[in-house]
């Protein structure tokens, strides 16, 4: 089963889209431009305790780039 929430590839400005599916529809969250600012949005969502969500397999899948990576701004 795949994890709920994705963060997706680097965009050109150095942004990762997140993402979670709930209930079988996807919904954007937002764009993270850091771990801050996904651990904000799944804060927001309602998940508890998010900074340990952030790599947890179980529930955070990182697509195209390893986890926690993101462009110098």
């Amino acid at each position: 089963m795949n994890p709920p929430v994705t963060v997706h590839p680097l965009g050109a400005d150095g942004g990762r889209r997140v993402s979670v599916r709930t209930a079988g529809e996807t919904h954007i969250l937002g764009i993270a431009y850091n771990d801050r600012d996904v651990i904000e949005f799944l804060r927001r969502a309602g998940l508890d305790d998010p900074e340990q969500l952030l790599d947890d397999s179980g529930w955070v899948r990182w697509r195209g780039g390893r986890p926690h990576e993101w462009l110098a701004a």
